[in-house]
């Protein structure tokens, strides 16, 4: 199919460009840039008069809860939450059930995708056998089975030395590791941040030292092996000034954060509403801040989702006792749209976080409106209001804090590989 975009404000940070203009996809590349190519003529135009035109959203983490855990969310079900929100690539945790530490399981994934015309899901293959952290799992032929990255996800590594072993056979085989930097045993089983809230209300708490030590021994084994390394889900101040420094020294290593962080503190949180459990925890007001501050610095390279649907069970009983994770696809772009209207973040910069930065990461062929480039595209309206409720929601997981809150900033068209596979209802 040919599509021409007619009439749409072209947002791309790749090429710096911002201006009225037209973009024209022949089969799954974008053949032309606000000029179109000889010849061209259109089986399908979209006029988007008064809608931004920019790449597909890229989310560096995103779980779909299959296999093993449908009640959550499926395939199905969070590839559509996904288009519906200008996604077009997901890379997946591997701590699915069964781990994604085996070739069949990886094919399970990627059959099940294309299966939901959703074509750009990435799996993240653990990088130990069952994410035990004891022994490593198959890397090589995991990553020639289409795994883009390696992982523990939340769960512990048995010591250093396995780490730094891991790190060495990843940076062989230039392999990237993506580390959610935490250290379990002062996490402790934690669920909120260490600070007022998480003692009025006698929660187990998360000190900011689990997560920066972790970091620091990460990128002191970074320097040491080579590897290349994107720390997931960054949530302190500290952090960006550890990673800042290690910058500097010309270290491998990229950072995200997710987007909810830049939202939303420990003093945000009602007492005893799960919606709010979340790892790492909300942090304070000025870990907010210095978030903020490092991703307009560009030492923070991206913003994700950190998508984690829930069943209404997961969430019920005790706050310590509930599962952590937020649904959270679906208010990415809203979200991001509130921090540009606050002048937290510019609009070119802020959709780079969401583009071509993760682009960059796993050095995707994709992230740019640039002509040879892929043609995952999302139009949307800046100025769109609508309210989170259940019949604007596609996840399976309700399980977010901004449930009934109005949003402003709605997907009109998600392209991915040159096919419409979102459009909005009217």
């Amino acid at each position: 199919m040919r599509i021409e975009i007619i009439n749409g404000r072209l947002i791309d940070p790749a090429q710096n460009i911002d201006q009225l203009g037209a973009l024209y996809i022949e089969k799954d590349k974008i053949v032309g840039f606000l000029n179109a190519p000889a010849g061209f003529i259109a089986d399908k135009s979209i006029d988007a008069q008064g809608l931004i035109v920019c790449p597909g959203f890229i989310d560096l983490s995103a779980r779909l809860r299959e296999p093993g855990k449908s009640n959550k969310g499926t395939i199905e079900s969070e590839t559509k939450a996904a288009a519906s929100a200008g996604f077009t690539s997901l890379c997946v945790p591997p701590d699915s059930n069964p781990v994604t530490d085996s070739v069949e399981v990886v094919e399970l994934l990627k059959d099940k995708a294309e299966k939901y015309h959703y074509s750009q899901v990435y799996p993240v293959a653990a990088l130990t056998k069952k994410l035990a952290g004891s022994e490593l799992s198959s890397l090589y032929a995991l990553k020639k089975a289409g795994c883009i990255a390696v992982s523990q996800a939340h769960h512990p590594i048995q010591d250093l030395l396995i780490l730094r072993r891991a790190m060495e056979y990843a940076a062989t085989h230039d392999l990237l590791l993506i580390f959610c930097p935490q250290e379990a045993s002062l996490s402790n089983g934690g669920c909120a941040h260490e600070g007022a809230m998480a003692s009025r209300y006698g929660l187990p708490s998360i000190p900011y030292a689990a997560e920066t030590i972790a970091l620091m021994q990460c990128i002191e084994l970074i320097e040491q092996t080579g590897c290349r390394v994107h720390f997931r889900g960054i949530s302190c101040a500290r952090s960006v000034a550890l990673i800042k420094r290690a910058k500097k020294l010309g270290l491998a290593l990229t950072a995200d954060v997710a987007m909810h962080q830049l939202h939303l503190t420990d003093a945000d949180m009602l007492p005893y509403d799960s919606a709010y459990h979340v790892i790492p925890p909300l942090r304070s007001e000025q870990d907010k801040q210095g978030l903020l501050a490092g991703v307009r610095k560009g030492i923070i390279d991206s913003i994700c989702s950190d998508h984690q649907p829930h069943d209404k069970d997961a969430k019920l009983g005790a706050f310590p006792e509930t599962e952590a994770g937020m649904s959270s696809l679906e208010t990415v772009l809203p979200l991001m749209m509130r921090l540009v209207e606050q002048g937290d973040l510019e609009l070119m910069p802020a959709i780079a976080k969401l583009t071509s930065a993760p682009a960059n990461i796993l050095r995707l062929n994709t992230g740019s409106l640039a002509e040879g480039q892929v043609a995952d595209v999302c139009v949307f309206d800046p100025q769109k209001k609508w309210q989170v409720n259940q019949q604007s929601w596609l996840s399976l997981g309700r399980n977010t804090p901004f449930w009934q809150d109005m949003m402003q900033a709605k997907v009109v068209h998600t392209i991915q590989a040159g096919k419409v596979i979102y459009t909005q209802s009217l």
